[in-house]
């Protein structure tokens, strides 16, 4: 029986990943790398591939999604696999889910983890990291269904004095990346429903994009005013 292994990208580009990550990848039977549950926008699989002298398969959602990573396992029982994950693996659920079938199959698995955006927030930010409350996904409002979860986490965090961090939407198979712009849109559509005053137009946030590149944005600033900025930002932050 082969194994596992978890391997963090970080957070930018290929030289985010660890030492110990390479030397894994260069001695890996099979490396397969998912690049859909976070953007890194200065990624390139070929230069990658060129550092590591391996070549690299890229799998999609519906693989490790509604194939419940069927190709991957299988490739594990046979030898060393390592699968690349944006950030520092297990963060998103998708990679705790295989983990999980992985084990139960009686392929071994580990971890080798990477810079991971939740610290990086924290310190682009100057916020104190005992000062955040659940984080939370702001999910692309589908056929008119637009999700309360956000909202919901939000004030709760607040109720708490405590910050909350929002993931926003990544569709990367239709190349759709949510906005600060649209994160706040959807978020004020439910207070517009609910009128809870959990969202207001003098609400405090922190946009951030690009962290861990030479050039990340940080930029802060009441509703009012943030929601005329149309960045990518794949993190907003309610204070």
């Amino acid at each position: 029986m082969g194994e596992l292994i978890f391997v963090g990208l970080g957070l930018c580009d290929e030289k985010d990943i660890s030492l110990h990550g390479v030397e894994e990848i260069k001695e890996a039977d099979a490396i397969f790398a998912e690049l859909y549950t976070s953007l890194m926008p200065g990624l390139s699989v070929q230069r990658l591939e060129k550092l590591v002298g391996k070549k690299i398969s890229i799998v999609s959602r519906r693989v490790l999604e509604e194939e419940e990573g069927g190709a991957i396992l299988q490739q594990a029982k046979k030898g060393k696999t390592v699968l690349l994950v944006p950030g520092d693996p297990l963060i998103a659920t998708t990679h705790v889910d295989l983990r999980i079938r992985a084990e139960g199959q009686g392929i071994k698995t580990r971890i080798i983890h990477g810079a991971s955006i939740i610290s990086a927030v924290i310190g682009l930010s100057g916020l104190q990291n005992y000062k955040y409350g659940r984080s939370v996904t702001i999910p692309f409002p589908e056929n008119g269904f637009i999700s309360e979860t956000p909202y919901r986490v939000i004030g709760e965090n607040r109720k708490r004095g405590l910050h909350t961090l929002c993931f926003l939407d990544i569709r990367a198979d239709e190349k759709r990346y949510m906005t600060v712009k649209d994160g706040l849109e959807t978020l004020l559509a439910v207070e517009k429903r609910k009128r809870s005053q959990v969202i207001r137009r003098d609400t405090l946030v922190v946009g951030i994009a690009r962290a861990g590149s030479k050039t990340p944005i940080v930029k802060a600033g009441y509703v009012e005013n943030m929601i005329t900025y149309d960045c990518i930002s794949l993190y907003l932050l309610y204070c």
